[in-house]
Parts: structure tokens; sequence; C-alpha cells
């Protein structure tokens, strides 16, 4: 007997989860797609980013997967904190679909219709002359595979009713309403499905094995067991992204501990019988348990936290311990409420290009460290910084053409094309330290050596390259006059030096004194050296042009009208 109630159950879960697969499938890469298209609608209105969040989770079937996708969508970098927040609180109210959905198990015998949902949807998948058709049959298929599993649950359910210990455990449970928290929070990380263990629990209710007050409870916990998939999902992410899961978690654990009083007291439980009308019974009483998750989280979701989305953020980040060298990819300076003012935005911008310089010229010191001596560490720390500078290009920009739509004087309209190609020059450094990083891979791997001579000149091309990128810092951060005439020299010298190099290192070759794919890395570097030189010059020329300084004679020799971006 307990072997055939546990093949039951297995197998129904099973099948519950196939089901469950197969319709989010048909839906889940057309609503991923859509999802991305309007990542530019959710601005600063976190009810846009809840309606999303609910649409999608209610189309895929899982408040976990939107969650995934909003903690991944932050750490590329396309989405903020407090815009993820608001997805976040829609994929709650997104994922209590499932449970009126399986409601009408017990009201429409959807299970008669099951098999040849199955059989229609199967050939539907199979053979259908379009996508669209493929799709539907695949929906299709996952709707009666679904219905299917529930029923073999439902009949593993049906013997149990009779066991006098499984009805005084379920007292028990009933008496003291944290141990159903706990039972709903352990079900659903097991399970790693909230929607399966409210299907679970509206079983058992229909099965008699439980009643509705007992069942109250098991939703709350499960309200806090579902946050367990996007904690896993950022586990190796950015900081933002950790943020966006503990936002998830702390969203959840706070409503439930509000609600304890009132569920403890009863009151919640009445408040549901109030609203459905009639005498409650096992027909519906799967009706009962998916109003009290409802309404428990469009409550928590639009009348708690949407007013108190700011706090919500602030509380996440404070409680995210922040690792010593993680990058905080989205920007310090662009402060919107001053587009208004653009002298005062321009500024901002200007602290947010000192900063993307500094993160740059972190990159280039570490990728040469690393082509030096290779370290896995130095690698990882690379890639952060290209893609926090990646960010910063395109946050910067969009902040340089909102200002370029107000009312400006036309000073400060010719400082913003100048602020944008320098802001493009800096993404390219960065780019050209990826590259340099690239070639430490290459020379790690193959175990390349450099002569005592070929290793010297690195050591001048690269020591020229960090002066210059030193001065275009201080050019920057300190309108330095100076700092910015002495890389426009530099790059004369940087030049020179280039054509010196590559020039010894054909003799060397010729001499047989260096490897052929020694003399390819060492080639490469020296170029990516080079044009890191070309765009800090560019630069240079934007400053002295934004600073309004005259150029001296000696520098007058560099082209100063130069301002497109440099191959």
């Amino acid at each position: 007997m307990a072997k055939d109630i546990l093949f039951c159950l297995i197998g129904g879960l099973g099948l519950f989860f196939l089901g469950m697969k197969t319709m989010s499938d048909a839906l889940r890469s057309v609503a991923s797609t859509s999802f991305k298209k309007t990542l530019n609608v959710i601005t600063r209105r976190p009810i846009i980013g809840l309606l999303i969040g609910t649409a999608v989770t209610a189309l895929i079937q899982s408040s976990s997967a939107t969650t995934v996708m909003a903690v991944g969508f932050v750490n590329a970098g396309l989405l903020t904190l407090k815009q993820a927040i608001s997805i976040i609180l829609g994929a709650n109210i997104g994922t209590t679909l499932t449970a009126w959905l399986i409601s009408f198990f017990a009201v429409f015998k959807i299970t008669n219709y099951a098999l040849p949902a199955i059989g229609i949807g199967y050939f539907m998948s199979l053979l259908g002359k379009s996508m669209k058709v493929r799709r539907w049959g695949q929906l299709l298929l996952g709707f009666g595979l679904l219905f299917v599993g529930l029923g073999f649950v439902k009949d593993a359910f049906a013997p149990l009713k009779e066991s006098e210990a499984l009805k005084n455990i379920l007292v028990n449970f009933s008496s003291y309403p944290v141990l159903g928290i706990l039972l709903g929070m352990l079900v659903t990380i097991i399970l790693q499905s909230s929607s399966a263990t409210i299907a679970l629990l509206q079983l058992m209710a229909f099965s008699g094995l439980i009643n509705f007050q007992t069942a109250i409870p098991i939703i709350l916990g499960e309200n806090i067991g579902t946050t367990i998939t996007a904690e896993l999902s950022a586990i190796g992410t950015n900081t933002a992204a950790k943020r966006t899961a503990r936002s998830h978690a702390l969203l959840n654990i706070i409503g439930v501990c509000y609600m304890i009083i009132p569920v403890a007291l009863g009151w919640y439980g009445k408040l549901i019988e109030f609203i459905i009308p009639g005498e409650l019974s096992h027909e519906n009483i799967m009706f009962h348990i998916a109003l009290a998750h409802s309404t428990f989280n469009v409550f928590n979701s639009i009348f708690v936290f949407l007013p108190l989305i700011n706090v919500l953020e602030k509380l996440a980040i404070k409680l995210t311990h922040v690792k010593k060298g993680i990058l905080d990819l989205s920007s310090q300076f662009l402060e919107r409420h001053l587009l208004d003012t653009p002298v005062l935005a321009i500024q901002q911008a200007i602290k947010e290009l000192v900063r993307m310089v500094e993160i740059s010229k972190n990159a280039l010191n570490d990728s040469i460290a690393c082509f030096k001596n290779f370290s896995p560490q130095l690698a990882e720390k690379v890639t952060q910084q290209e893609d926090a500078i990646d960010r910063l290009q395109k946050e910067i920009t969009q902040y340089l053409v909102e200002i370029s739509e107000r009312n400006i004087e036309k000073s400060d309209a010719e400082k913003i094309p100048v602020l944008l190609h320098s802001v493009n020059d800096v993404e390219r450094v960065g780019d050209h330290a990826e590259n340099i990083l690239e070639l430490a891979v290459r020379k790690y791997e193959q175990n390349l050596k450099f002569t005592e001579i070929a290793n010297s000149e690195v050591e001048q091309i690269v020591a020229v390259t960090k002066s210059m990128i030193e001065d275009i810092y201080r050019t920057l951060s300190d309108e330095d006059l100076e700092s910015a005439i002495r890389v426009l020299k530099n790059e004369e010298d940087l030049n020179a030096l280039q054509i010196q190099l590559k020039d010894n290192h054909i003799k060397r070759l010729n001499e047989g004194k260096c490897q052929l794919l020694s003399g390819l890395v060492f080639n490469d570097l020296v170029d990516n050296l080079e044009k890191i030189g070309d765009h800090l010059t560019n630069i240079a020329q934007g400053s002295l042009r934004h600073m309004r300084w005259d150029l001296e004679p000696e520098a007058n020799s560099t082209d100063q009208a130069n301002f497109a971006l440099s191959e």
C-alpha cells in the first residue's frame, strides 16, 4: 500500500513538472524576448515593472523563472535594482494564476479531457505547419500532462484519508501556524516550485486530508521557500544581482511575518470565507486556497511594498555585504534631478567620466600585470572592469543626450559632443586592455617566452602609456592644462617608439634570437598600447577644447580637430 502511494505520488509529481515545463517552454522564448524589448519602458514608474512582472509570470507560469531573469538582467547591467524589484513584485502576483488554474480541476473534471489534450497537443506540435501551431500544440500537450499528473497525485492521497497518524500530525500543524509555515517552506525548497507546493496543498484539501485554516500557514511558508531559487541564481553574480535576490527574500519574509498574527487568530481565513459565498466544502476549498494565495501576494506587492519600494531597495543594499574589489556597474554621479540644470548635470557627467577613466586605468594596469605574470584572479578582475566600462559608456551617453534635449547655453551645448567622443575613447581604452588580457592568456597557455631585450622594450612602451593615462586622469579630474599637453607630447614619443620596437623585433627575428609566436604576441601588444595612446590623445585634445585653452605651439603639430573615434 505504502509503495503504491509513493509510486503514484512520485509519478504524478513527475508528470506535473513535465507538464509545467512543456507549457512554459512553449511561451518562454516569446515572453523572454518581449521582456527584453520592454526593458526601456521600465523607467521611473515601478507600477509598469509590476505589470510586466505579473504578465510574464502568468505566461511562463513560474515566478522563479521571472525572478531569475530579473537577477540576470541586473547582473548584465540592463536593469537597476529598483526596476528589478518592481518586476519581482509583479512575479509574486503572476504566480498565483497557477492555483486558480488548478482550482478548475474539481469543478470541471478536467482530468476527463487531459488524455485527449495530450494526444491532440502532441500531433499539433509534431505535424504543425507553422511555429505558431506547434507552440499551441506544445501548450496543449503540457496542459494535458499537468492534469494527468494531478490526477495521479489525487489518487495517491485517497488512501491517506483513513490514516490516524497523519490526522494527528495535521492537527498539530493547525494548532501551531509556525509549523505550517516551516512545512510550506521546506516542501517548496525541496520541489523548487511554489506552484507544485500549492497544487499539492489544494489536492490534499480536496481529498479531505487538510482543512482550510491549516492550509493558510503552508501558503505563507511557500512564499518564503520560493525565494531560495533566486538566491541560488545570484551566486557568482555582481553585488547588484545579489541585492535583487535579497530584495525578493525580504519582500516575502517581511510579508509573512506581519501576516502571522491575523492568520494565527483566524481572521485571515474568515476574510477569505467571507469573500467566497456559500459554505466551505471539499468542492470549493481549492478556490479558497487560490484566493488566500492571491490575496496575500496582491496585498503584499501592491499595497505594502510598491509604495515602499525605495525602502525595500535601501534595506536590500544595507543587508548585502559588498566584497572588497567588486565593482559596482551602476553610475554614481548621474543625478537625473539635475537634468533641468544643464551646467550642473554636465559637471556630474564629467565626474562619471573621471570614474570611467579610473576604471580603464586599473584595467590597463591589471591586464599588463597579467601579461607579465598570469593570474586567473587578475584576469577575472579585468573582465569585470571591462563590463563596468561598457555599462558606464551607455549610461553617460544617454545622460549627455538627455542634457542636450534641454534648453542649454551655446557654451554648454559645445561641450556635449566633445564629452561624447571622450566617453567613446575611454571605452576603446577598456577594449584594448581586454585585448592585452587575451594576449596574456595566449602567452600563458602556449608558454611563450620573451627575450630579455624584448621584456625591456615592453617596459619602455608600457611606461609611456601608463604615464599618458595618468595625465588624462589628472586632466579630467583637476582640469589640468599641463597634463593634457604632456599627453600630446607623449603621443609623438609613443608613435616613434612603436616603429622602433617593431623594427627591433624584425631584426631579432631575422637573427633567430626570438620565437615566431612570441614575436607575434609582442607586435600585437605594442600595437594595442599605441592605439591606447591614440585614444588618450583624442581625450586630451577634447579636454583642451572643453577647457577653452589655447594650445602651445609645440602641441599644434597634433591634429586638434581629430575628435572622431580611432580604430
